[in-house]
C-alpha cells in the first residue's frame, strides 16, 4: 500500500474529478458501472449503507453530487447544503464503496446520465422508477433502473434538526 506523506492530499482523492472528465475516467471503470446522485450534506449511517449496497450491484459506483447551486434549489433550507460541494465529494470519495465522485449543476442529473451511461441507475426507495426521466434515458441504451429502500430512521434533515434543538 502506497502511503502519502502528511502534506500532500490522501490517495482516495484522485476519485473526484470535473464533469468534463467524468466520461473518461468512467470508461476506464471495472464494470458494470452503477450511477446514483444525491446532495449527501452531512453523512450518516444510512447514508453509507445506501452507497454499499448500490456498489454491490456491480463492478464500480459513480455517485454524482448536486452542485451547491443545484442542492439549494431542491428547497431543503436557506443554509443547505451545510457542507459545500467540494467537502461533500472528499468525504464521498473518502468511502471505500464509492470509485468516482463528480457534479452536476442542473435540477437532476438527466444530462450526465446520457453523458456517462451507467449500466445501472441507483435511486433511494423513495423514488418510483418508472417515472423518472433518467430512468427511461438508462433503459434507452439497455441499461437498468432500480431502487434501493432507505434504511429507516436516517435523515440528514432530522440530523440536522436534532443538532439546532441542542442547547
Amino acid at each position: 500500500m502506497q502511503s502519502a506523506s502528511p502534506t500532500s492530499p490522501p490517495t482516495f482523492t484522485k476519485k473526484i474529478v470535473a464533469r468534463a472528465e467524468a466520461a473518461q475516467r468512467v470508461a476506464a471503470l471495472p464494470k458494470p458501472v452503477v450511477f446514483t446522485n444525491g446532495v449527501f450534506d452531512v453523512l450518516h449511517r444510512g447514508h453509507a449503507t445506501y452507497l454499499a449496497n448500490a456498489r454491490a450491484l456491480g463492478g464500480s459506483l459513480v455517485v454524482a453530487l448536486n452542485t451547491d447551486a443545484s442542492a439549494r434549489r431542491l428547497g431543503k433550507g436557506p443554509d443547505r447544503p451545510l457542507n459545500n460541494e467540494e467537502d461533500r465529494a472528499v468525504l464521498m470519495a473518502a468511502l471505500e464503496s464509492v470509485s468516482l465522485v463528480t457534479w452536476f449543476d442542473e435540477d437532476t442529473p438527466l444530462e450526465l446520465i446520457a453523458e456517462l451511461k451507467p449500466a445501472i441507475l441507483v435511486k433511494g426507495g423513495d423514488y418510483d422508477m418508472d417515472k423518472l426521466a433518467e430512468t427511461a434515458v438508462v433503459k434507452s441504451y439497455g441499461g437498468k433502473a432500480r431502487a434501493i429502500p432507505f434504511v429507516d430512521g436516517y435523515s440528514t434533515t432530522a440530523l440536522v434538526r436534532k443538532i439546532r434543538q441542542q442547547p
